[in-house]
């Protein structure tokens, strides 16, 4: 995970945490390309029908939230290409006291829903699903008689392509000799192979940020279809594995993504395994490599480092430093991949001050 999603996941982590002593937590969304003004104005209604609630304390602390809310809404010109993220409400934890404070989220991706919530906690479920890791995976299910072609995207899984087949059954058509019909049926069947490895090679070549390919089917065929080349080589290089279903179609996608779990997680694992071999390695060597956090900050700051390790530890314990860490990162056209501490290599990273660096070359 990239520093900046992993910034915007601790903030929702966050934002989760709070509750309140009543109902007086304020969520507001403003969706993409709305009228700014038009919530505005319900929130002025929302003012007016807070006005009734019976606790003192509470229609207190209600109003306040959504003056404040206001104040900030008035700043705008327009609503932010996003849709804007609002939460706001009395957080202390001491009864009597009240410490209003507003959360403004600048959402990395298009809010679709417009939402006014009073409630003892934040609405997050528009931005839990943005939380979600947003790597693409591609996904080939099929037997002999059918194939799909389709795409996980965080938790979604969705359908591309489904291609039939005319492969005919075993059985041995009358007038022809068993050895003519299993030609003919083995012949329709690589056609109807190369048919789907045409098909989800120009679904998936040149996808962005399509991370691997899983296949996976009820018969035999999978494997067959998995090892021959009729996928393209850049596709063919992003298999990950082959995995057992019960079903093709919809079904068979959704199956196949719930059994092929591990192999999802073994890939990003193998993925961070090769980074920290690539970065210990040259350690070792006194190569392209530093660690600590001085030795790694300056190095950036001079445009030496290629991609910058950060441990999942370090950013929990200096979480107020992630923005110009990512600034200064930026800057430099580096890379910023977060470490976690599951691994011996990333339990070291951390153990050696939670940050270390690859060089484009030494100072």
């Amino acid at each position: 995970m990239d520093l900046e999603a992993r910034k915007f996941r601790s903030l929702v982590e966050k934002l989760a945490r709070i509750r309140g002593r009543h109902t007086e937590l304020v969520t507001v969304y403003v969706p993409a390309g709305s009228n700014l003004l038009a919530v505005m104005d319900q929130i002025r209604t929302e003012q007016s029908t807070a006005t009734n609630i019976k606790s003192k304390v509470v229609r207190k602390n209600v109003l306040a939230a959504l003056e404040k809310i206001l104040t900030h809404c008035r700043n705008y010109r327009k609503t932010p290409d996003n849709g804007l993220a609002l939460f706001c409400g009395n957080v202390s934890d001491k009864e009597g006291v009240s410490d209003i404070q507003l959360f403004v989220v600048s959402p990395p991706e298009a809010v679709r829903v417009r939402m006014y919530r009073c409630d003892q906690s934040f609405i997050l479920d528009p931005l839990l699903e943005m939380v979600e890791e947003k790597e693409i995976y591609g996904l080939i299910v099929l037997d002999k008689s059918e194939a799909d072609i389709g795409l996980l995207k965080g938790k979604r899984v969705e359908s591309l392509k489904h291609i039939e087949s005319i492969v005919p059954g075993k059985t041995k058509k009358g007038g022809w000799s068993a050895n003519r019909y299993a030609r003919i049926r083995e012949g329709m069947l690589e056609d109807f192979l190369k048919k789907v490895a045409e098909l989800a090679s120009a679904e998936f070549l040149g996808m962005k940020h399509l991370k691997g390919v899983i296949i996976g089917g009820p018969g035999p065929i999978k494997e067959d279809f998995a090892t021959k080349e009729g996928l393209n080589y850049e596709v063919r290089k992003k298999v990950l594995g082959v995995v057992n279903t019960s079903y093709t179609g919809l079904f068979g996608l959704q199956e196949m993504v719930e059994r092929g779990k591990d192999v999802i997680a073994q890939a990003t694992a193998v993925k961070e395994a090769d980074l920290l071999e690539r970065y210990f390695a040259e350690l070792a060597t006194d190569g392209l490599a530093v660690y600590g956090v001085e030795a790694s900050l300056k190095a950036l700051r001079a445009g030496q480092v290629q991609i910058l390790l950060v441990s999942e530890d370090y950013l929990k314990a200096h979480e107020a430093d992630a923005e110009s860490l990512l600034q200064e990162a930026t800057a430099m056209s580096t890379a910023v991949e977060v470490i976690s501490t599951d691994s011996p290599r990333g339990a070291q990273l951390a153990e050696l001050g939670g940050m270390g660096a690859i060089l484009r070359y030494k100072g």
